[in-house]
């Protein structure tokens, strides 16, 4: 069975204060949820500080972005060998990078390509615009997207794929899980063709776009659906700790919960 992971991406959000006391109230709690892979993705400002609160803890770390160069003059860039030393994850294709910095599949490619090397596990996101989605080019764009991104990658399990169609990213308006669970084994089906179907099953694929406590349930009983990459919703303590531990709950449905007889 494919582990589940829930991923937090808090974006261009909290102060590195603020990133503290945000890890502060869920640490115990979130530490305690069994049978997911829990990641927390903050700014670059705070990944020093958040890297040190999580040592001992099952609670993985991940960075938003990253260049496809390891040093040189790239002012305000942030390199591989830079996140190497902190965290374990990172964000690439998100489609905020796509459509504001003009980030283009070819950039991309050479991101996974790097991050891989340098032992860092990218959470590949992709996905379709509205106007796309309702011209019915939904599995064209997901197709060019990932083939494009993993031309000359070679079959790796260290990669984790998120499916956030663009018109569901902070809209409030999220995809039906049956629409998702569709598109995520379209997405699989890429996969056997483009490595095999071995690791097209054992790859992780998660949704994201509105994801909240209170529709998780939708996305995590769809066989196909492994997790979220969690937007704003990350930002709020319970919210994302409702999240995790629903997905656990629905997983591994004989598991006990870690908080019974709590308030």
């Amino acid at each position: 069975m494919r582990v589940p992971f829930v991923a937090g991406n808090w974006k261009m959000n909290t102060t590195v204060t603020e990133a503290e006391e945000l890890v502060y109230d869920m640490l115990d709690r979130l530490d305690r949820v069994e049978g997911v892979e829990k990641v927390l993705c903050p700014p670059f400002v705070a990944l020093v500080s958040i890297n040190m609160m999580l040592r001992g803890s099952s609670i993985k770390l991940g960075a938003q972005n990253m260049h496809f160069e390891t040093l040189g003059a790239y002012t305000g860039e942030i390199s591989p060998l830079m996140l190497g030393e902190l965290c374990e994850f990172v964000i690439l294709g998100h489609s905020e990078r796509r459509w504001y910095f003009g980030e283009t599949d070819e950039m991309i490619n050479k991101k996974v390509k790097v991050a891989l090397s340098h032992g860092l596990k990218p959470i590949f996101c992709v996905g379709e615009r509205l106007e796309e989605n309702e011209a019915g080019k939904t599995r064209e764009v997901i197709d060019r997207q990932v083939m494009a991104a993993l031309d000359d990658v070679s079959p790796t399990h260290d990669l984790v794929i998120a499916y956030e169609p663009v018109w569901a990213i902070g809209t409030g308006r999220a995809a039906s899980g049956e629409q998702a669970a569709v598109t995520i084994k379209f997405i699989r089906s890429i996969l056997a063709k483009l490595w095999n179907r071995d690791i097209a099953q054992g790859l992780r694929i998660l949704y994201g776009g509105s994801v909240t406590s209170n529709n998780i349930a939708e996305f995590i009983s769809q066989p196909e659906i492994d997790g979220a990459l969690v937007g704003g919703a990350s930002l709020k303590a319970e919210d994302f700790l409702g999240i995790v531990t629903q997905t656990a709950e629905i997983k591994y449905p004989h598991l006990p919960s870690p908080f019974k007889g709590e308030e």
